[in-house]
């Protein structure tokens, strides 16, 4: 494992965080590969961190479903299979299809206006293919839909899915022809959001997240 970008500072946020969010982005990027053994020394000697926050930081992700100890080998990188990709989907289809319809209701006018913004920022970033730029784009969109959407219940759910669903988008997004249809389905959301028509949001929301489980169970199963 080469350390590039992946030490910590001390005069930063706080470094079990930072041991964090560098592991979650190793996996994310698939720096880190489904499987593979994670070796505390190794990975003490990659962000120049202390075994208390290399434990700390992986029991965080063992939380968010990146990480999965397993007995007599310790923890590894964790698969998402297709039975758990289709469960994760179903639920975080049901809550953006709610989002979506609340966003419709109780968004202002500046956070519609933020969130037309945040659509042309995710068309920019599907037009360069550049998968972790449109990650960026798309959970920068989602924050101004959540927050729109005026239920803290809803981000609250999502946030404990947040990194599985990052992972299965990635894999999702791999295909070409999907980044396309993508971006036209996030702009028949802006446009059913724009009309204030919650139903239409809702479906629209929907829509979206199942035609990403397609592209990502295909690709898992």
């Amino acid at each position: 494992m080469s350390d590039i970008g992946m030490k910590v500072s001390s005069i930063a946020a706080p470094v079990r965080q930072q041991v964090a969010a560098s592991f979650r982005t190793a996996i994310l990027n698939g720096r880190f590969q489904p499987g593979v053994r994670l070796i505390e020394k190794e990975l003490c000697e990659l962000t120049g961190a202390s075994r208390t926050s290399v434990r700390e930081a992986l029991r965080q992700l063992e939380t968010e479903g990146l990480i999965e100890v397993v007995p007599n080998k310790g923890p590894i990188v964790a698969s998402i299979s297709p039975e758990q990709a289709r469960s994760i989907y179903e639920v975080r289809g049901a809550l953006e299809s709610l989002a979506g319809a609340l966003f419709a209701k109780y968004a202002s006018d500046e956070q519609m206006a933020r969130l037309e913004i945040a659509v042309e920022q995710v068309a920019n970033a599907y037009a360069r293919g550049d998968i972790g730029e449109i990650l960026t784009a798309k959970d920068a969109f989602y924050a101004v839909l959540l927050e729109g959407a005026d239920n803290e219940i809803v981000p609250s759910f999502l946030s404990m899915l947040q990194a599985r669903i990052s992972l299965l988008r990635r894999v999702s997004l791999s295909q070409p022809a999907r980044l396309a249809a993508s971006i036209e389905e996030i702009r028949a959301i802006m446009a059913a959001l724009k009309k204030r028509d919650p139903e239409a949001a809702a479906a629209a929301c929907r829509r979206h997240v199942e035609n990403a489980a397609d592209a990502a169970l295909w690709r898992t199963a």
